[in-house]
């Protein structure tokens, strides 16, 4: 059979800092975690953890011995997901290194933020850090693999990503994003700007993440892509799904089934190849081409995703909406159920107009201190990550000297503490808070928390200058993000239903979900750095404020329940 097969898996795990340690910026950072303990089923096992991340890093060992049994399978792991692994884990670590060398290492944003939803600066940092942090784990290879946060694109985007490396992309993506109208363009080798592109077969992923067909089944819906035109003239093709590395662990027989999936297509003949490989090998000529084929464009719709809630969708594609609390194609607000409650998604709204704001205002003084160094700010920043992932670099033997992260910033240390800055506000734009459906999460209060800490930082770098009162500002966007309804006329703007832009939905919207505090969790988590770090006259601002209400507790992420808590009523912290 001429049909070849390919998956994908994307491993991401946020962190759960609850407060980032104070620190020159000469070294990495350090941060408190969350302590909430739980346990989690993996085949016959159960892996305990003090928090989520923990549980989920414990569990990549068991993943990476499976995955090591298996061809024609890319892996990206977030930057800051392998940073974490290395610290808790070193010997799953150091088996993933080697696992991505034999499989297709598919580099990918730090921090996993939605990259077409920050200013140009920051997508050119992070994609060139992106390519300097996969360094090690490409090698010479011409072509590869490269996954956006969420699959969110535009054609801006993907072309600040390729200026960013000598390499040919390959760029994956979800079927739902293609704006394909022929039919020899499914499953072939499409270009894509000066890149090329994938889109996942999106039922077929979703059938084994979310256990909707069996086993058989699986081999059955792949089987029935079968292309007669092309395995009538010899040409291959190459059928492509992707998930979440999670998705292995979704129940107790989740690896094993995948296993058993690939097994079964290897029985009927079908070649595991990855997307990159299979591009690869169109280009070398090992595999035969249609006549245009990898010459043709393929449109890919701005602001799609892998993972937007299709059911809104107008047009039979995907969009961003999922993580602006409105449509993007009407902009209306709409709402999601939680637990047989329906809640507005209007907060989204909010959260990412505020931290848009907030990325600027620390932009401006990072870039202002730097300046004022006569720095070079962009090569300086992207320098800057070989200090932020210094175990890492350290790790392959790469250049992590101060003099050389120091160089385009004349020798000068104190850029280092803006370097730590801009680092932490990037570290502040993990997609996953507006992910989910509910406000009050570990995830929100990880990024509000670290936000905090950046802008509390440039108050201090920037003391008794006139600049300083920009960020306290800042500040108190934070610590008074409900009455960002008003100030922002939010109620102004159209809803699906009809209710979802009132005040009521709003503060509903915003109501904490522990018994630990009135705070709604952005002002929580505000308040819960602002009472260790703020001094002096600023000490002032949160002295009004119910101290013992700025606690870490949170809800629970909605699809985190099936884990084994200690606690099921709410995510806790145990300080």
């Amino acid at each position: 059979m001429f049909m070849k097969y390919a998956h994908h898996f994307h491993a991401y795990q946020p962190g759960d800092i609850v407060y980032v340690k104070d620190d020159d910026g000469s070294k990495p950072i350090e941060y408190e975690e969350r302590k909430s303990p739980l346990a989690i089923r993996i085949g016959g096992e159960i892996i305990k953890g003090e928090n989520w991340t923990r549980a989920m890093l414990y569990s990549y060992g068991r993943i990476s011995e499976v995955l090591s049994r298996l061809r024609g399978v890319s892996v990206d792991i977030e930057p800051f997901t392998f940073l974490m692994l290395k610290g808790y884990q070193r010997k799953t670590f150091e088996e993933a290194v080697e696992l991505l060398k034999s499989l297709d290492a598919v580099p990918t944003v730090p921090f996993h933020p939605i990259m077409p939803h920050l200013d140009e600066f920051e997508r050119k940092i992070l994609a060139k850090v992106s390519f300097d942090f996969y360094t090690p784990l490409v090698g010479d290879k011409s072509v590869i693999g490269y996954w956006l946060p969420e699959a969110v694109i535009t054609k801006r985007t993907a072309e600040i990503v390729e200026a960013s490396t000598a390499k040919r992309l390959v760029f994956l993506l979800d079927e739902r994003q293609l704006l394909y109208d022929f039919p020899q363009a499914k499953y072939s080798c499409n270009r894509y700007g000066s890149s090329f592109v994938f889109g996942r077969e999106w039922g077929l992923s979703d059938a084994f993440a979310f256990n909707t067909l069996d086993v058989p089944g699986l081999i059955s819906a792949v089987i029935s892509r079968r292309d007669d035109y092309k395995e009538s003239i010899g040409v291959p093709y190459m059928v492509f799904t992707a998930s979440d590395l999670e998705s292995l662990l979704g129940n107790p027989a989740q690896l094993d089934r995948f296993v058993a999936w690939m097994e079964g297509l290897e029985g009927e003949g079908i070649e595991r190849v990855s997307a990159p490989s299979f591009v690869r090998k169109k280009l070398s000529g090992e595999f035969k081409r249609l006549e245009g084929e990898c010459s043709f464009e393929m449109p890919v719709k701005d602001y799609s995703s892998w993972s937007d809630y299709f059911d809104l969708s107008l047009d039979g594609k995907t969009s961003d909406s999922r993580w602006l609390g409105y449509r993007r194609a009407d902009g209306r607000v709409f709402a999601r159920e939680v637990d047989g409650r329906k809640i507005s998604q209007l907060w989204k709204v909010a959260f990412t107009r505020l931290f848009i704001e907030l990325n600027r205002v620390v932009r401006l003084g990072v870039l202002e201190g730097l300046g004022e160094l006569n720095a070079d700010p962009e090569e300086f920043l992207i320098r800057y990550a070989r200090v932020f992932f210094r175990d890492y670099y350290d790790y392959f033997g790469m250049n992590t000297s101060l003099s050389y992260i120091l160089e385009p910033a004349n020798g000068d240390r104190n850029a280092l503490k803006l370097g730590r800055i801009y680092y932490l506000m990037l570290l502040a734009n993990h997609s996953c808070p507006r992910f989910w459906e509910n406000l009050d999460t570990r995830v929100a209060f990880s990024n509000v928390s670290v936000m905090a800490k950046a802008l509390i930082e440039l108050m201090k770098y920037f003391d008794g200058k006139e600049l300083q009162t920009l960020f306290l500002g800042a500040y108190l966007r934070l610590l008074n993000f409900k009455i960002l309804y008003h100030m922002w006329n939010l109620s102004a703007m159209p809803s699906l239903e009809g209710w979802e832009t009132g005040e009521k939905a709003w503060l509903e919207a915003l109501k904490p979900e522990v018994p630990t505090s009135d705070y709604n969790v952005v002002s929580r988590a505000a308040l819960y750095v602002g009472k260790r770090d703020l001094r002096g006259e600023f000490r002032n601002i949160i002295e009004q404020y119910n101290l013992e209400w700025a606690v870490a507790d949170t809800g629970h992420v909605p699809g985190e329940r099936h884990g084994l808590w200690e606690n099921p009523e709410y995510c806790e912290h145990r300080s």
